[in-house]
């Protein structure tokens, strides 16, 4: 919804002052960091970008001082949540350093109908995420750890790749997964749709990449749609993107 406010014609967004707005709220999703701050340039400091878990119940808050120190952050533990980077030893990873989310509240529950529950280390529930931690204690979240694409030996999280292409001025948002590759073992392939108007390619968004990222991270194959598959509830299906790919591989 803040992406579908902001890209309202001026005319019609500007209409509404927005000066009885002191609270909005997000979570379930990933929020892009440009509309973050667009969104609170126009409506004011209001934004509380919130980190959830089924399991664990509420993680992380990220209030607008956070989001305008770091406007990618899932924010600082809530209250009475303790939270921990754990390598695959569960040793704790230094600040800055991508590991394993864990985390400790009284809210978590015990386990599935089914008797099993997330990997659990020291009290310590697994959230299934992969992220880190910075100098002032805020979480940010990398992608799940099951998305990790290994390609040609090194590690690439998609949200790193599908934020680098979304904050491109003529990208609208982007999806990004990892495709079997002979030589590589996965190769990156990217969705863009772009803004309208727009006249960005493959190429110069392949550039962009580059110019911001390791060159193991440039998505090998983009691909621009007019809009990304999305489910009932709004998420990407990424296995219609997967057919995308391959049927684009058959093609040419």
């Amino acid at each position: 919804m803040f992406d579908r406010i902001m890209e309202l014609p001026d005319e019609v967004r500007n209409k509404y002052s927005g000066r009885s707005l002191r609270f909005a709220s997000a979570s379930g999703s990933r929020m892009r960091p440009d509309v973050v701050t667009a969104f609170m340039d126009q409506f004011g400091d209001v934004i509380y970008n919130n980190y959830n878990a089924t399991e664990a119940g509420m993680i992380a808050t990220a209030t607008p001082g956070d989001l305008r120190a770091a406007a990618d952050t899932a924010g600082k533990p809530a209250e009475g949540t303790e939270i921990r980077i754990l390598d695959p030893d569960f040793h704790e990873v230094p600040i800055g350093e991508v590991g394993s989310i864990y985390v400790r509240n009284s809210t978590q529950f015990d386990g599935y109908t089914s008797g099993s529950t997330k990997d659990l280390h020291d009290g310590f529930m697994s959230s299934g995420d992969v992220g880190y931690l910075d100098d002032a204690g805020r979480l940010f979240v990398v992608g799940r750890d099951d998305e990790m694409i290994v390609s040609g030996g090194e590690n690439v999280y998609p949200v790193e790749v599908e934020k680098t292409l979304a904050a491109h001025p003529e990208v609208s948002e982007a999806s990004v997964i990892g495709v079997d590759d002979e030589q590589f073992g996965q190769r990156l392939a990217a969705f863009v749709v772009l803004n309208q108007g727009a006249a960005a390619t493959p190429d110069t968004l392949k550039q962009h990449v580059r110019e911001n990222l390791a060159n193991y991270k440039v998505p090998r194959q983009i691909t621009v749609l007019n809009e990304l598959p999305r489910n009932s509830t709004g998420k990407i299906v990424r296995s219609e993107l997967q057919a995308r790919v391959g049927a684009t591989t058959q093609g040419g």
